[in-house]
């Protein structure tokens, strides 16, 4: 299968890195396979990347393309998004994407009405009228996982609350690079000419797919340590105890 680094798969796709990137941020390309500290893309992402050029080409919008492709990932047909509900288990998953009513969360998560206010303030969920919008059933798939093996939903709820400050902060780091240099105190751009400024406009470009980059990859890194040892220590106790 071929590979191809973000701007050999630009160059092959037709398609302009920057425009990757926008389709990688809004869940439309899967994200690529880090070796090192290099992205590599897959045949699958050229495919995937020729199929969203000709959907916008006849006017669909982002919205519905996601639609279209989270539709195909579980199987379903066209006419399925277009026209009405099918039958089975699939179009349930599916239809996550969009809302999820009180006894669905009350089912599935266990939620009550403190942790449902707290989905909504960390923006997991919004009210529409008797349902609620789920904004990324991925998370909302992984939170179910969680939940049935015994992982009550608030702490989890906390950590992620946790974890959206933390990333609040990372984004502030990434943004000082730019406004530490070119800003005032004030928050306003410092006097300059019209070169200049178009100099700064095109460094903040810059930043957003070099913080995606270093922040996946060092987060990988991270996790896959961590795990590795929270694996190692559990493996340590079971031996232990098998001894005993």
């Amino acid at each position: 299968m071929a590979e191809y680094r973000i701007n050999e798969l630009a160059e092959v796709s037709g398609v302009s890195v920057r425009n990757i990137r926008v389709y990688q941020d809004r869940g439309l390309l899967p994200p690529p396979k880090i070796k090192g500290r290099t992205g590599w893309y897959s045949t699958e992402h050229l495919v995937r990347l020729n199929l969203i050029s000709r959907l916008l080409e006849r006017g669909y919008t982002f919205a519905t393309i996601s639609e279209l492709l989270l539709a195909a990932h579980y199987g379903m047909k066209v006419e399925h998004v277009l026209h009405g509900e099918p039958r089975g288990g699939r179009w349930r998953t599916f239809k996550r994407a969009a809302t999820i009513t009180l006894t669905e969360l009350r089912k599935t998560l266990g939620a009550d009405e403190k942790t449902i206010a707290m989905s909504q303030k960390l923006g997991l969920l919004a009210k529409e009228g008797a349902q609620y919008a789920v904004k990324s059933p991925e998370l909302l798939e992984g939170a179910e996982v969680l939940v049935k093996a015994g992982i009550d939903l608030e702490p989890l709820l906390r950590k992620w609350e946790r974890i959206q400050h933390d990333i609040e902060d990372i984004a502030d780091n990434f943004v000082a690079i730019i406004t530490d240099k070119y800003f005032g105190d004030d928050g306003r751009l410092l006097d300059m000419e019209e070169t200049e400024v178009a100099k700064v406009a095109h460094l903040i470009g810059a930043v957003r797919p070099m913080a995606h980059e270093i922040v996946d990859s060092q987060f990988r890194r991270a996790l896959d340590a961590k795990i590795s040892s929270a694996i190692g220590e559990a493996s340590e106790i079971l031996e232990a105890d098998t001894q005993t």
